[in-house]
């Protein structure tokens, strides 16, 4: 049964933001917001903001952000019922329970009921199975403790390809959703079976510790040597940490997040006390998956192997990282030695000493120019240019000027504003960083009229019907018909129709462009509303003319309204 969306929008509604984040940490007032030092990293000036007109905060340091269900979660680490339960004991009322939540919401509930079931399932086949010992004995040989197996939900996945799926063999509706889960495949013949086959588990888990998917690791010499979950509804690999919510548990304001490859890597680490490590999932590290390494902590530890492919792995990274960075963090590189990984290494050496070679770890600015180097042996111009093109992308000053000096030393130039004159530099501004990072192109029309509505949801009300939108070919427009539909009758607040939005890829759009700064001034902003949905009606309408001017035989009713097509563009 699902909480009413008509009592979450009441619950959103009467609880005044502000109120309950100063109730937590003390906010002054900041012009029309209110600021604070932000409670989910470290800082010395305050950069967390909060809004009573949106009902919303968000932290241009580590980027927080969210409604008042969200400050109770990440705050008080509690999932979302718990959340709404905290909210609605404050305010003296009783959550009440329907069916009537929509469909995209009840598919991801099943989904996290049946990948938390399946988590149950395969560490009690760790326990129970007549083959546990030959499990059993392996993580013994691995030297992890029942202990580090509980903390992690480690499991096993018995051999056999229907095990799990005869646990459903009654329900068929349960099999379909385990196969959108990514638990089961089915092959051509439309014969289904266990994705996961005699393997240990490891259950990859949101920030909220939800299962969400699964990394499964071969007992003996089979291939794949790890089997990962494939991308599904709930689970997205390149949004998600293996271990941070493991992490989080342990550590509220953790000083240091190690990243590392591997599942084994995490859990042994944490073994060994070494217990602030994650796992990007066998990807390259992302965007935002390092948005969450900042937001966990102020260093970050990037440990790869030392071949090539580690160090390329590495340079991949420090590109992604470079135009995050804010004042206060940082980013070092530790590279092991050959044939070693970190659950190797620390088992061999132990943990001081594994300790004692991430204080060695290579900081960002010597991994850069290092490398660098070492790319463009003996051509100085082509160093200088590449250097400069990452230089300019950065955002915190500070680093961007130790850089510079750094480079001013290496090209023996005589200081640094003569190395940016003769260069060309052209720094980037913060606005056209965060552009190239997350919403490209989002200053188009259909960008602003987005998120002018998530911002003001009062200019949907009464709005007229915008027909031809829904025929108009354009990456994103049903985003907005969307919008449009939901706020047309009902008066909502910025929180408000976030929280329709919870849980759905649309969610970290939506939350990004309601923090956008987007330049309107406040008495402009219906007006410049308006003219974006009219660009969009007048996109269509020279599509539409395209399409029936190219077509032959046209109908006597595409006659006609391509008579109308062309008067409309004359007008307009």
């Amino acid at each position: 049964m699902a909480i009413p969306r008509d009592f979450i929008n009441e619950l959103i509604a009467r609880t005044d933001i502000v109120d309950l984040i100063d109730r937590k940490v003390p906010l002054k007032k900041a012009g029309k917001n209110y600021a604070a030092c932000c409670p989910f990293h470290s800082e010395k000036s305050p950069s967390f903001t909060v809004s009573r007109e949106k009902q919303f905060y968000h932290c241009f340091g580590c980027g927080a952000h969210g409604n008042a269900i969200d400050f109770v979660m990440e705050y008080e680490r509690m999932d979302f019922l718990d959340a709404i339960g905290e909210l609605a004991g404050q305010l003296g009322l009783e959550v009440p329970r329907d069916s009537g939540n929509r469909a995209d919401e009840s598919i991801s509930r099943d989904l996290y009921q049946l990948m938390e079931d399946a988590g149950r399932y395969f560490q009690k086949q760790l326990r129970q199975h007549p083959e546990k010992q030959r499990v059993l004995d392996y993580l013994q040989k691995r030297g992890l403790s029942e202990e580090i197996v509980e903390r992690f939900g480690i499991g096993y996945a018995p051999d056999g390809w229907d095990n799990l799926l005869n646990l459903y063999a009654q329900k068929p509706q349960l099999q379909d959703k385990l196969l959108t889960a990514g638990m089961l495949i089915s092959n051509e013949q439309g014969r289904r079976y266990d994705r996961f086959r005699d393997r240990l588990m490891f259950p990859i888990r949101d920030r909220r510790g939800r299962v969400i998917a699964f990394g499964g690791r071969v007992l003996g010499d089979g291939t794949p040597k790890y089997l990962n979950s494939p991308e599904t509804p709930i689970f997205h690999k390149g949004n998600e940490l293996y271990g941070l919510y493991e992490l989080r548990q342990q550590h509220r304001d953790p000083q240091r997040v190690l990243i590392v490859e591997g599942y084994m890597d995490v859990v042994a680490l944490a073994q060994f006390g070494v217990d602030y490590a994650v796992a990007s999932l066998g990807t390259s590290t992302t965007a935002e998956q390092f948005q969450l390494l900042l937001r966990s902590a102020k260093e970050v530890v990037c440990c790869y192997d030392g071949d090539n492919a580690g160090r390329e792995a590495a340079w991949r990274a420090l590109e992604t990282a470079l135009p995050m960075l804010k004042p206060g963090d940082t980013v070092r590189f530790m590279f092991l030695p050959q044939s070693e990984d970190p659950d190797s290494m620390i088992r061999k050496a132990g943990k001081e000493a594994f300790e004692q070679l991430i204080e060695t770890a290579q900081p960002l600015e010597a991994f850069l120019f290092d490398t660098l180097t070492e790319r463009n042996v003996g051509d100085k111009a082509s160093f200088a240019k590449q250097a400069m093109t990452l230089i300019e992308r950065i955002q915190d000053s500070v680093l961007q000027n130790l850089l510079l000096g750094n480079l001013t030393y290496r090209l023996r130039m005589g200081n640094v504003e003569e190395m940016k004159r003769r260069l060309g530099f052209q720094p980037k501004s913060i606005a056209q960083t965060q552009q190239q990072l997350t919403l490209k192109g989002r200053g188009t029309p259909l960008r602003l009229a987005i998120a002018l509505l998530v911002q003001d949801p009062r200019l949907g009300v009464n709005l007229v019907p915008q027909p031809a939108l829904q025929f108009l070919k354009m990456a994103g427009i049903e985003l907005l018909v969307r919008l449009l539909d939901l706020t047309r009758n009902q008066t909502l607040n910025s929180a408000q129709l976030l929280e329709y939005y919870r849980d759905t890829k649309d969610y970290p759009i939506l939350t990004k462009l309601a923090q956008w700064d987007h330049q309107v001034a406040d008495d402009n902003v219906q007006q410049e509303f308006k003219t974006a949905l009219v660009w969009l009606n007048n996109q269509y309408i020279e599509q539409r003319y395209q399409e029936l001017s190219l077509k032959q035989n046209l109908t006597k009713e595409e006659k006609l309204q391509l008579t109308k097509l062309i008067a409309a563009m004359k007008r307009s």
